[in-house]
């Protein structure tokens, strides 16, 4: 058995995060670090977790923890570790944004690997520090990875994405209230979205020279969880060449699914999957891609990478069934 802390113990993905460690067979929750809410009962803030544990949030953190998760608000990561040592068996996850682009991953001699296991499994394995990739990132480049592999991205790649209204995060804001964002769509940050960085640095990596433009439209939809993305790019094979593609890129990845049917989000949603269908138009491949952002765009990912760094099974903790109805 391994011990895990959380820091930044109150927010969705924390949520999420303690949910997966209380049944993982081979970890123990040690802390959960809020200042905020210290004393209080888990299940006070995460309601979900009532009846699960009697443990409470603390302001004490354990510096001999196996592994840390870092679920704090991006550029708060860097911060805190400024200010807190841990011991250097301690392995650490990060889930913000702070260690994920290739200037940023070498921090205070950590050296970090950025955790997206179909890409960097064995990195993984070797790594002591992870930076966790971010939601609307893990969704996109699991559509475009398996053609960045065959060196097919080298015309503009078309990208529209919606996420559900937890990807904001736990703090209100104007365009998270419930009479603003129910029966309400909208687009956000057009072309400029920051988890474009690390989608084209892996794609970079992957294909062995830049891809074609990325042209993301970020949407927020009315629901509560769950990234949908529809990509589409040019391609000259055939469908199914394009499935073969991606067929033997994702042989070895147990959470990534190619279905000949329609892809929909209650397909994944509260699991660790990610669900892919191909559609070929004229000269055009358009892909849908689909996951959790709070699990397999978040803390199921950052579960995955802990057990690839302690040498468990990959899905361990991870088999988790999705409300088809």
């Amino acid at each position: 058995m391994i011990k895990a802390g959380i820091v930044g113990g109150a927010g969705y993905t924390a949520g999420e995060l303690i949910r997966l460690i209380l049944n993982h067979a081979k970890v123990t929750l040690d802390f959960v670090y809020s200042t905020s809410n210290a004393g209080n009962k888990l299940y006070a803030v995460h309601a979900d977790l009532l009846g699960d544990t009697e443990q409470s949030f603390t302001s004490n953190i354990n510096p001999e923890v196996d592994v840390l998760f870092l679920c704090l608000g991006h550029g708060n990561s860097t911060a805190f570790l400024e200010k807190n040592t841990f011991s250097t068996h301690t392995k650490i996850v990060d889930l913000s944004n702070d260690f994920r682009l290739n200037a940023d991953m070498i921090f205070q001699g950590k050296e970090f690997v950025y955790g997206l296991p179909e890409v960097s499994k064995e990195a993984i394995k070797k790594a002591n520090y992870i930076a966790n990739p971010g939601c609307f990132a893990t969704c996109i480049q699991f559509g475009l990875l398996p053609l960045a592999k065959a060196k097919k991205l080298e015309n503009d790649i078309h990208i529209n994405a919606t996420t559900g209204a937890t990807g904001a995060g736990v703090s209100p804001s104007g365009t998270s209230h419930f009479p603003w964002r129910d029966n309400n769509f909208s687009v956000y940050k057009p072309f400029t979205h920051q988890h474009l960085g690390e989608i084209g640095e892996t794609l970079e990596t992957l294909q062995g020279n830049t891809p074609g433009n990325l042209l993301f439209i970020p949407n927020r939809g009315n629901f509560s969880r769950g990234i949908f993305a529809s990509i589409y790019t040019k391609f000259e094979g055939s469908l199914e060449e394009a499935k073969a593609l991606y067929q033997h890129f994702y042989a070895g990845a147990p959470f990534v699914h190619l279905t000949d049917a329609p892809v929909n989000m209650k397909q994944v949603v509260n699991t660790n999957k990610c669900a892919i269908s191909l559609v070929k138009h004229g000269d055009q491949l358009l892909i849908y891609s689909a996951i959790d952002n709070l699990l397999k765009g978040a803390s199921g990912q950052a579960i995955q990478n802990m057990n690839l760094m302690f040498g468990y099974e990959e899905t361990e903790g991870l088999h988790l069934k999705g409300t088809g109805f």
